[in-house]
């Protein structure tokens, strides 16, 4: 990982914790700010900072400082190094259920009760949970790892190196109504879902099929839990939408862009590369390239933050008015 050292290099270091809960056997790491104050308190043999770090008073003079360009990525390769995933060996299950013209890669994992249908296509290394769910036609790349209770639906195309969690649901209908008389008719949805290589997706996601055509996913995005992403939506390449974001349909967002959770973004719109949208927020109208935005409906971040701090002060301003009014209303009289 790089970096350098400032301090003792022969010490024994023999797992990672918090800032707050490691001994002296142990690394921890201090990537924000806030957590600064405890780099002094913490009972650490050495901590990842970054290459600027400036040491809060009170800091042991023996604590190790391995100074790092990105923390975080840093802190990923140890926690890797000391927590290696363990996979399970290839074998499938005697309880799964595998159609005959499915086609199974080497080395493949399929756990008890999973199913898999009529031409479904898995590729090698790739480990599916038990009660997984490849409905007729899927297609599934190298490496993928699938955990328990996921359901793809039919025609859903996988890409290499993707993990899906517990209970997402790739390709069901998209939520599409015609309305006939007051009465709601079900549009047919006949499209499908394509999830690039190197997405991850989290426990209970949702993604659409598409209406007509593809609902895509472009390498490398990461999806947090409890997402719904609506049908015939594109998501460009290495964008990550947090927890409970809800993306409606025939939405198209570009590269590198940021979601914070439980934001929403409505449909037909699109969010240009790199845009960040705070969490929470609700986006109403199409997003420009690099831009930042947040509330509802959505502003420009900086005027979005002054009209928060201004709603801070709203009751007091009324009151103000209030007596102002009575004031005014006072002194008419008097004229009378």
């Amino acid at each position: 990982m790089g970096g350098s050292l400032d301090g003792d290099a022969d010490t024994s270091v023999l797992g990672i914790a918090r800032l707050s809960d490691a001994t002296a056997d142990e690394v921890s790491f201090c990537a924000l700010v806030e957590y600064r104050q405890q780099v002094a308190d913490t009972g650490a043999a050495a901590v990842i900072v970054a290459v600027d770090f400036e040491s809060p008073a009170g800091t042991p003079v023996d604590l190790a400082l391995i100074r790092v360009d990105n923390p975080y990525l840093a802190t990923a390769s140890v926690v890797h190094h000391f927590f290696p995933e363990r996979e399970p060996p290839p074998s499938i299950h005697r309880s799964a259920l595998i159609a005959a013209s499915a086609k199974i890669g080497d080395g493949v994992a399929v756990g008890p009760w999973a199913v898999v249908g009529e031409d479904c296509v898995i590729g090698s290394g790739t480990r599916l949970g038990a009660g997984c769910v490849l409905a007729d036609g899927t297609r599934v790349g190298d490496d993928c790892r699938m955990f328990p209770n996921v359901t793809l639906y039919p025609s859903v195309v996988v890409g290499d190196r993707v993990i899906i969690h517990a209970g997402a649901v790739l390709g069901a209908d998209g939520f599409g109504y015609a309305t006939d008389g007051g009465k709601h008719v079900k549009i047919p949805q006949v499209g499908g879902v394509v999830i690039g290589d190197d997405v991850e997706i989290g426990a209970n996601a949702c993604i659409d099929r598409a209406a007509l055509g593809t609902t895509r996913i472009a390498h490398g995005t990461k999806i947090d839990n409890l997402v719904q992403i609506g049908h015939n939506c594109d998501l460009g390449p290495d964008s990550i939408l947090c927890g409970q974001v809800g993306v409606a349909g025939s939405t198209r967002i570009g590269k590198g862009v940021l979601i914070g959770g439980q934001a929403g973004v409505g449909g037909h719109l699109s969010v240009g590369d790199g845009a960040m949208i705070a969490g929470g927020s609700g986006v109403t109208s199409s997003v420009a390239a690099g831009t930042r935005v947040g509330g509802y409906p959505h502003l420009e971040a900086s005027r979005w933050r002054r009209v928060v701090a201004a709603l801070r002060t709203l009751p007091e301003l009324v009151r103000r008015v209030r007596r102002l009014e009575a004031t005014l209303a006072g002194g008419e009289k008097e004229e009378e």
